[in-house]
Formats: C-alpha cells, sequence, structure tokens
C-alpha cells in the first residue's frame, strides 16, 4: 500500500491540471508578451488564470500577481515594503514560528540595520497577541505573520492582527503594512481577511504545478518589484511567464475551491480518525496540535490537513524511516528545511524538550487520503513504535 501524508511539503498534481499543462507545452506554446496568434492565446490563458484567483481572493485582477512560488512571494512582499518604509520607520514585526522563506529575509533586513521583533507563542502555539500590541510603534513598517503554521497547523489571528494594525494606522496617522504568508491556509479555507495588504500563496500544495505562485497586493500600496527587467506582470515581476504553470495553478485553485467543503470534510475525518486511533493504541505520546481542527477556518483552531505528534521516547527520524518500508510518507518538520541540521524551531518556541522535539512526526493530509489508509498507517505505527522503544530499553 501507498499512503502519502506529507502533503504540508507538496501534494500529488491533480490529472485535469497535468493534461492541461501538457497542451500549453505542446501546441499554446506562445510567449504572452508576443503580438501573434499562439502569444495573445497565451496571454489569454494567463488573464483566465488571474481572473480566477481574484475570484478567490475577492479582489481584483490588477492586484494578482504571478511568482514563482511562496519563497518569491515572501521576499517580494517583505524586501518591497522595508524598502518602501525605511524613511519612516525600521522596524519589521513577525512570529518565531514563520517558514524559513521569511525568517531568513528578516534575518537578512536585520543586517541591513532593520529592528526585528519576533512575537513568541504560547505552549499550545497561539500567537501572544498582547506582545504584538505591544511591539507595535511609530517606527513600524511592516506586520508579516503566517495564516496557518506549517508544522503544528495552527490558524492565526489574522482578522485580529489587521483590526489592530488597521486602528493603530488610524489613530497615528502611519502606514504600516500587513503580510500573511498563506501557502498552507490556500486551498483549505476562504484566505483574504479585510485589512491585509500582501498575501503570498503557492500552487503545488493544492494539487498544482512546482515552481509557480502568486502575490496578491492591495491597490494603492507600492512596493519596488522584487525582479526587474521586461516588466512583464504591469512592471512588478519581470520575466517570461511560465504559461503552463500559470494554467496549471488556475485549473488547481478551480478544482480545489469548488468542492471546498467536501475536500475538508474528507480532510478532517481522516485527521480526527488519526488521532483518535494515535490516542487510544499508542501510550506516551504529546499532541503538539490543538486537537479541535476547523473547516471554516475559524482562527485559534487547528487546520484539518495537519497533526503533530510526539512519540516519547523515540526518535522521529527512526519512525519516518520505518514507516516508509511499508510504504507510508509522513514527516519530521518542514520540508523547506531538512536539509537543515538542529531542532524544529517551531516545536522549540512553543517550550517543548529536546526529547519531545527527537520524537516528534508531521502526518498533513489531502482529500484522497482515507479511512482504511488510517487503519493500515496506525498498525505500523504502532509496530514502529513499540519495536523502537522495546530496543531502546536494551541500550
Amino acid at each position: 500500500m501507498f499512503v502519502y501524508l506529507d502533503n504540508s511539503a507538496t501534494t500529488r498534481q491533480y490529472d485535469e491540471v497535468t493534461e492541461l499543462m501538457i497542451r500549453y507545452m505542446r501546441e499554446e506554446f506562445g510567449n504572452p508578451s508576443s503580438l501573434y496568434r499562439p502569444g495573445i492565446n497565451a496571454e489569454k490563458a494567463v488573464k483566465t488564470a488571474r481572473r480566477m484567483l481574484a475570484g478567490i481572493f475577492s479582489c481584483g485582477e490588477e492586484e494578482v500577481y504571478f511568482t514563482s512560488g511562496g519563497t518569491e512571494g515572501d521576499n517580494t512582499a517583505i524586501f518591497g515594503a522595508a524598502e518602501a518604509g525605511k524613511r519612516r520607520g525600521n522596524k519589521i514585526i513577525t512570529t518565531a514560528v514563520e517558514h524559513p522563506a521569511v525568517l531568513e529575509a528578516a534575518m537578512r533586513l536585520a543586517e541591513a540595520g532593520f529592528e526585528i521583533v519576533t512575537v513568541p507563542v504560547l505552549h499550545d502555539g497561539r500567537l501572544d497577541l498582547d506582545f504584538l500590541r505591544q511591539a507595535i510603534d511609530q517606527k513600524t513598517v511592516l506586520i508579516t505573520v503566517m495564516q496557518v503554521n506549517n508544522e503544528n497547523g495552527m490558524i492565526f489571528p489574522i482578522s485580529e492582527i489587521a483590526a489592530i494594525k488597521e486602528q493603530y494606522n488610524k489613530v497615528h496617522g502611519t502606514d504600516i503594512l500587513l503580510h500573511t504568508d498563506s501557502v498552507q491556509a490556500f486551498g483549505k479555507m476562504r484566505v483574504m481577511k479585510p485589512g491585509v495588504d500582501l498575501l503570498s500563496v503557492s500552487a503545488h500544495k493544492i494539487h498544482g504545478p512546482k515552481g509557480i505562485g502568486a502575490l496578491y497586493r492591495k491597490k494603492g500600496k507600492n512596493i519596488r518589484p522584487y525582479l526587474v527587467g521586461g516588466g512583464q506582470e504591469r512592471n512588478f515581476r519581470s520575466g517570461t511567464e511560465n504559461v503552463p504553470a500559470i494554467v496549471g495553478f488556475g485549473k488547481a485553485a478551480e478544482i480545489a475551491y469548488s468542492r471546498l467543503d467536501a475536500r475538508l470534510s474528507a480532510i478532517a475525518q481522516a485527521r480526527n480518525y488519526l488521532l483518535a486511533g494515535i490516542e487510544t493504541e499508542i501510550s506516551d505520546i504529546q499532541v503538539n496540535s490543538v486537537r479541535t481542527c476547523s473547516v471554516s477556518g475559524e482562527e485559534g483552531l487547528c487546520c484539518p490537513s495537519v497533526l503533530n505528534v510526539s512519540f516519547l521516547g523515540t526518535r522521529g527520524e527512526v519512525i519516518l524511516h520505518t514507516l516508509e518500508q511499508s510504504g507510508i510518507y509522513v514527516s519530521t518538520g518542514s520540508a523547506c528545511s531538512s536539509h537543515k541540521k538542529g531542532q524544529s524551531h517551531v516545536l522549540a518556541a512553543m517550550g517543548l524538550a529536546e526529547k519531545e522535539i527527537e520524537g516528534a512526526i508531521r502526518f498533513s493530509f489531502s482529500e484522497e487520503n482515507t479511512i482504511s489508509e488510517m487503519d493500515f498507517v496506525l498498525a505500523r505505527l504502532k509496530e514502529a513504535v513499540t519495536r523502537f522503544r522495546r530496543l531502546g530499553s536494551f541500550r
């Protein structure tokens, strides 16, 4: 059996997406900037995908820009906002549990003289909003907070943060921007919230192609382009558009949101079934995600696509490879930083001890996962944990 439970790392591309992309590779291969028919056809396809995303975001088509993925979207938003606001202030507020695409960008800005404030999280992964409120001042130019955490699934209170930012701007006459990395939220909820100025998403997390994403930039929020050159994407993101990937992204988004409720129901069912089985069948565990998940995107609960559990007295990496031998694929954390040594910065920020982090496994789900798969996973997981603990007692 093949059971894929690492959908936060990437997803299997929908067949409809692949078929459409092949058409634009083989037949409709024109450059969207060209003035003859193949180019015009390609341009129309890009516009169709842009219109689809704008509809999902509930924004204007002119506010959607295609990027190479979540990392470029995050970098563009952060560096662009910092550059645009540097004459007024030099403070950027983020959190201790952001994706490396945000944290590494913030570190580079710190080297350039910006003040970076990282908001801590509480032991259950919730954001310390009181800390954030106190951190905002007239030097603040940007707040960047992810919408869903990629390791524990926590849904952050973007609506409340946006309201705090808007009220501060109104009272003090500032123009603090709010960016949210919605890579893990997109396809699982309605991502756009009033007061958000910049929002980045990626296609390969929603059964679309790798190497393509999008950035929402609110009309009137002028930040400097990150990539310059031929002036594509209305002079905001230069480089010949990746038409096959863009149309694939549009198709994946269309599928994901046309059956959003059914997809989320299936995802939550698999997640909750596996969690209940783990708690019943395996002793000495620690659940690092909020147990209650929300299919409506309720802030402060867990996104149904993620479940993080520590199996105490084990090593997550060993359990991962043991499960792999049975055709089960999970992870020990973020795939985007798996090549780096050291513990999960997310679990460490939550206050977990070294041994608790060492035994952590992240299960991440899609609508393609079934209850019968979860029964198979639970049986093999119990065997792997029991075997490791038994062998460990003889060391």
